[in-house]
Order: structure tokens, then sequence, then C-alpha cells
């Protein structure tokens, strides 16, 4: 591993270690005011909001105490509301989810599986993989469509006994519990409440589309450790042909400013064949010109034509070895360095 990544990767590597506590846990020591009133909920959420990086670079693991009310049972209040008029993510379906299903099918949180994951990027395994049915895009190609395309196929927990499954998988020798689906997002909720019941000091990933409304990208900083994004499309139509989403570029990419400045990072990119020029190089482009050389892209070669991808005649291929290195070699062009 060279220093750029250790350098880039440095918070994260230290609540791996128990070197200092996670973000949950600081956000659980944090005394935040009371109130029913969702604008000044947010208002206690912003103000909390702005000082927590500096509360948190001074806080040690000797600091957890236990509080009546808390930034993160602040976060929990603002999650409920939000799950009453759904929004999430950019689909922004505002209903009331107690009720009905979103676009994104989910009702009550399903776990696909759950497991010690060795196939990661290699500053993360052994990682806990907690993979969501159900997902807000709708990908042609999806290489996980068992997965985010049949929702009910999984099984349900309650908050109470993912947390335990969390604090055993730590106690087992995981380096971190890693959300993802599907896409962890339409479960937000969940996943708060369910880290707020976890003993164990551990590092967390969120791995995601990056569909996210802006008022959930509020909600995880402050909350997770380690953004690990999939990247997909330029600023094209892609998107919209491809997973049936609008505005994409324009929401992902604020998406990843607001991440940047939150945690740690690690993009991923997957390359679609015939998408080089529409997609791979502006994206690349993009990440060197507003997030930096040194960010951490994982370029992934493993796209393989599945699920429908028939439908769209560009895609019914796997990439080919042109392709791949000339994607790799436009990165290196544009001085990023930290390719895994």
């Amino acid at each position: 591993m060279n220093s750029t990544t250790k350098k880039e990767l440095s918070t994260y590597f230290e609540i791996m270690l128990n070197q200092r506590p996670s973000k949950v846990k600081v956000a659980s020591i944090i005394e935040a005011e009371k109130n029913e009133n969702i604008n000044s909920i947010w208002r206690e959420h912003e103000r909390i909001r702005s000082k927590f990086e500096s509360i948190f670079n001074s806080i040690s693991c000797n600091d957890i105490k236990k509080l009546d009310f808390s930034y993160l049972d602040l976060k929990i209040k603002i999650a409920e509301k939000i799950f009453e008029n759904c929004h999430f993510c950019e689909m922004k379906c505002h209903i009331n989810r107690n009720i009905e299903k979103g676009f994104c099918g989910v009702e009550s949180p399903k776990i696909a599986s759950e497991f010690m994951h060795m196939g990661e990027e290699a500053p993360l395994i052994p990682s806990h993989t907690i993979f969501f049915t159900g997902c807000n895009f709708e990908c042609i190609y999806c290489q996980n469509f068992d997965i985010s395309q049949f929702i009910e196929a999984g099984t349900e927990l309650n908050e109470a006994q993912l947390a335990k499954i969390i604090d055993r998988r730590r106690k087992e020798g995981s380096r971190n519990v890693n959300f993802v689906g599907g896409d962890p997002t339409p479960n937000l909720l969940y996943i708060i409440k369910t880290m707020k019941l976890c003993n164990e000091n551990i590092p967390l990933i969120w791995n995601s589309n990056f569909y996210l409304s802006e008022d959930s990208m509020k909600l995880l900083d402050g909350f997770v450790d380690l953004f690990l994004s999939d990247f997909k499309y330029g600023p094209g139509k892609c998107a919209e042909k491809l997973s049936k989403v609008a505005n994409y570029w324009n929401i992902v990419t604020r998406n990843h400013k607001m991440a940047k400045k939150s945690g740690n990072m690690i993009i991923r990119h997957l390359i679609l064949p015939n998408h080089v020029e529409c997609c791979s190089k502006p994206i690349l482009k993009w990440i060197s010109e507003n997030l930096g050389k040194e960010t951490i892209i994982n370029i992934m070669g493993q796209y393989h034509p599945v699920y429908r991808a028939y439908e769209s005649e560009e895609i019914t291929r796997y990439p080919n070895h042109q392709e791949l290195e000339e994607v790799v070699n436009y990165a290196k062009s544009l001085g990023l360095i930290n390719l895994i």
C-alpha cells in the first residue's frame, strides 16, 4: 500500500485499529436539544454538523459515554420524519413509507446476505458486508440483479439482531461494517438505528450509487467513516437510458463533493463497453479537477452482460482489452495516482 493511500484513508485506519472512536460513537456523545418541530430539529442538526469535525478530532475512545439525547438521536428523529415523506434518494417519492412502498419498492428492510467479504479493496478486507435487497435504480445490466430487483428475497432482522451480528463480526476480525445492496439508501433509518445499538467501535462504510438527496447526505455527515461510491455515468443521457434515473450527473457530482468533505473515500468505476468517451473519461476528468489527484479510484473491468443487458445493443458484450487499457492510461495522464 502506497503512502498516498495511507494518508487518504488515515481516519479509517485509525478507527479500524481502535486508535480513535468512529463517527457513530462520537455522534452518540454530543448532546443535542430535543424538539418536535422539523425546522427546529434541522437547525439543531446543522448547528452541530458545522462543528462536528473539530469535536471528532478532539475525542478519544476513553471519552465515550451514554447520553439521554445525542446528535445520533437527532439524526434518527430526522430520518423518521423523512421516512414519513420519503426523500432519502433523489427519486423523492414523498410518500409515507409506514403505509406504502416507494419507487424503490423497499418496505421492511430485507437482508440478502451478510458475511466477511474477502473480495473488496485490499484496505477493507475482511469486510463485514451487509447486502440489502432493493434499489432506487433499475439498471438493465445490474451485476447484482438477483438482490436489487427481487426485493422480497431477503431476510428480516430487527435492529437489535443486526447490531449483535455486527458486534460479533467485529470480534471475529472484521475491519469494518459495509452497507451495500442493491443500495443501502432506502434503509437509512434502519441503519442509523442499528448502529446506535452496536457496542463495538468499528468503521462504517457507505457503499452506494450516490443518488442520495442532499438531506440524506447531511445525515451521513458525522455518521459515515468511509464512502465507497459507484460512479457510473458521465453527463449525457446514459443514466436515463440504462438505469432510468434523471439528472444523474448533477446529483452524483454534488454528493461526491459533500462526501469528500465528510469522510474518507474510495470511488469505484465499472467500465461499460462503448462508454469510454461518454462516461469513463468525463468521470475521471471531473474527479481529477474537483476531488484531487490523490483520490483513491478503483477502475473495474469485470462487467459482463446479464439481466436485461440485451435491451441495449451497445452493452451486450464484455469490455475489450483496448477499452480497459484506454481508461487506465487516461486516468494516469490526468495525474491520478491512487489507482487500485
